[in-house]
């Protein structure tokens, strides 16, 4: 991709970062059209304050503003779209039902469980900075992770029996 007019430093932090941070925006929010939205929009926060923001951490910086602006839409909308339907099988390998069936147990959190957990095992984040993250204490991020792992197992118990597998 080629910057016209945006300082070098800012553009190749964003090539080299912005598939990773659309991929955890996508797992917050389990919409792509939302997901792309909220990296935009923190990428436009990001460009206003880069003179500010360059020498510290400003992969923080997004990941927080993308949390915070979840949450936020999340609290606009006050409901989620659940769906009784199973997701539809593809004939594409046999890791892609598995996703499909993770994608769709992890939407059937909660927004806080499911921000925790993909800032947790998705980001490799430590509770310390998840707390950070999210604005709340370690030790609810602690019960976060545990009651949204809770959950996952019994939305999907095949994803726990295939772990075991190996």
């Amino acid at each position: 991709m080629r910057w016209t007019g945006v300082d070098s430093e800012f553009a190749a932090f964003v090539e080299a970062r912005q598939h990773r941070l659309l991929r955890s925006a996508y797992l917050v929010c389990g919409d792509h059209h939302l997901a792309q939205d909220l990296l935009q929009g923190a990428l436009v926060k990001l460009a206003l304050r880069w003179s500010r923001v360059r020498d510290g951490d400003p992969e923080a910086f997004l990941r927080t503003v993308i949390y915070r602006d979840a949450v936020s839409w999340w609290r606009r909308r006050r409901r989620e779209d659940l769906s009784d339907d199973p997701p539809e099988r593809s004939d594409g390998g046999e890791d892609v039902p598995n996703r499909l069936v993770f994608a769709a147990a992890l939407r059937r959190l909660p927004p806080r469980q499911r921000a925790v957990l993909v800032l947790r095992y998705f980001d490799d984040l430590t509770e310390a900075r998840t707390a950070e993250i999210l604005g709340v204490t370690v030790g609810t991020v602690k019960s976060q992770a545990s009651a949204g792992l809770r959950k996952l197992r019994e939305l999907a118990p095949e994803l726990g029996e295939m772990a075991g597998r190996g």
